[in-house]
């Protein structure tokens, strides 16, 4: 039985904290091994001299150059790995400059580990086509596999920059945060933070469970599931 090589990953991304929890991403994902990081272009370029790569996951704003730059750099120097950029940056000039130079996927900051999961899924899919195609609707179903899914409509009254935002803060605290918490924190009421967090929970993306006092009601304590 042949095993098939898992895809290598370099992790190019300044911020130390962000690169390990990409490297951590990674790994997390079957067929996928984080073979390195680098902080910087010229760390990515020594990186690519010592170990072969298939994918980089590349942060744009780099401390020494940016991310397009290095991409050119690296294919006129030969090194053909595909690349999934990774920004805060929604510039669509920029998309369409990088659909040149072999960016195959952009994953905006910030972004959950089921976000970027779903786009290495989509890119090994894409990469493990194979033989020929036997007319144009196979050839559109191979692009396909790189394009993400519509996402579902949300519920009425949220709105997506509101939802990312509580997604953000709650996410971000290990303790979890109760719907007061979460208002007080994105500037919303407590009633609206807490119609986004029951989305979450909906979504299988939160976790509620009810917090006791010392008089009164509990209150509910929501917290992210871990691996979304």
């Amino acid at each position: 039985m042949t095993v098939e090589k898992p895809i290598r990953v370099l992790v190019v991304e300044d911020d130390p904290v962000a690169a390990d929890a990409h490297v951590m991403y990674v790994g997390r994902v079957p067929g996928f091994v984080a073979v390195g990081k680098a902080h910087t272009g010229a760390e990515a370029r020594r990186a690519l001299e010592r170990t072969p790569v298939d994918l980089l996951l590349l942060d744009l704003h780099l401390p020494d150059v940016h991310g397009l730059q290095l991409a050119r750099s690296l294919r006129a120097a030969g090194y053909h790995a595909d690349v999934i950029a990774v920004t805060s940056a929604r510039d669509l000039a920029v998309v369409r400059e990088g659909v040149s130079l072999g960016v195959v996927q952009y994953v905006l900051k910030p972004f959950t580990f089921a976000t970027l999961r779903d786009r290495l899924v989509r890119y090994a899919e894409f990469r493990g086509a194979a033989g020929e195609a036997s007319g144009q609707d196979e050839v559109d179903r191979a692009l396909a596999t790189l394009r993400a899914p519509t996402p579902a409509a949300l519920p009425k009254g949220l709105s997506a920059p509101t939802l990312e935002r509580v997604t953000v803060t709650l996410r971000d605290c290990a303790d979890g945060m109760t719907a007061t918490g979460v208002a007080e924190a994105v500037g919303i009421s407590r009633i609206t933070a807490r119609r986004y967090l029951e989305h979450l929970v909906d979504a299988g993306r939160a976790a509620r469970s009810p917090q006791y006092g010392t008089v009164g009601r509990p209150e509910l304590q929501y917290r992210w599931v871990k691996g979304q």
